[in-house]
Formats: C-alpha cells, structure tokens, sequence
C-alpha cells in the first residue's frame, strides 16, 4: 500500500493513501512511514530497572523512559536494541529478549515497536548522540510502581514494557 509522498525526512516520510469507507467512496488518509523501532527494559541482577531521563522535543519536556532507538536500514530489531541499549545507558546485555511488538500511534504512524526485556547486564561505557540528554535512573519495583501510580512516567512504549513486566 503506497500513494504519493507528501514530505520527507532523514528518519521518515509522510505518504497520502487511500481507504475504501463503508460508502464505497475513496477516503484521503496522511501516515507516517517510519523504519520501526526499538524499546528496551533492561533489568539488573538486584531487580533494579535501568530508566532514562530525556528531553523530547515532541513533548517538549523531559520525559521517563526506557531505552530506545531508530531500526537502521537492514538491520534486526534485536541488533538495534543491543546497540541503543549500550549507546544510552552503556550496559551490555548477556541475555535480550523479545517482549512483544507494538504500535504506538497506529491512525497516523506506520511504526512498530519492539520492545525487549535485558538482563545479565554488565556496565560499561555510554556513546551519546548528538542532542541526546539522557540521565540514568536506576529504579526498584516499588520506585516504578509508585511512578506509575503518580503519572510520572508518560511515554507509551514505557508504559507498556513496564506494566508488561511487572505483571510476569
């Protein structure tokens, strides 16, 4: 399914497509083509979960996440969360594994996320991109679930990785 390109940018673009309504009649529809993405929740051998503070232009605000980042052309969902896992908290993960795969925004965005649980975590060194403001957080369960109580954690891919996890 593809129509024209409205707009496009280094990380997506916007297409023009067409839906078929009940009516019969071509509906115009505007989407986000983006390449997909990936979501980690890395877990330490102490329970603890690696969280990030970063700013979101988008939100303009800072915002409570889990790790994260663009799929490359190519490449596998669980290369790139080896990658983003350790370029934004600097851990390695001696075991990454799927959790589930989402759509975050799906009447206007095409992305799918993945999302990994990471343990068997092993500290190293982080390799920031430029613009990234990331702040580390390590949290305990009952931190998380007191965050999640207060409305402190607003990202939809971390929400959904958390509560996923702690319902295991």
């Amino acid at each position: 399914m593809s129509g024209e390109i409205l707009f496009q940018s280094k990380l997506f673009y916007v297409e023009k497509r067409f839906q078929t309504g009940r009516s019969g009649k071509p509906l115009e529809r505007h989407v986000i083509v983006h390449p997909g993405a990936v979501g980690i929740l890395p877990v330490l051998a102490d329970s603890r979960i690696v969280l990030i503070k970063q700013y979101r232009v988008a939100a303009d605000s800072y915002l409570i996440e889990i790790p994260a980042g663009t799929l490359e052309p190519g490449e596998e969902p669980i290369k790139t969360a080896e990658r983003e896992l350790t370029e934004e908290t600097g851990y390695v993960a001696g075991k990454i594994e799927p959790m589930t795969t989402i759509f975050s925004s799906p009447g206007i965005l095409h992305e799918k996320l993945h999302l990994f649980l990471a343990t068997d975590l092993k500290a190293g060194s982080t390799a920031l991109e430029d613009g990234e403001d990331i702040e580390l957080l390590l949290v305990t369960g009952d931190q998380v679930r007191q965050m999640l109580k207060n409305g402190e954690i607003r990202d939809a891919k971390t929400l959904v990785a958390l509560y996923r996890y702690l319902a295991m």
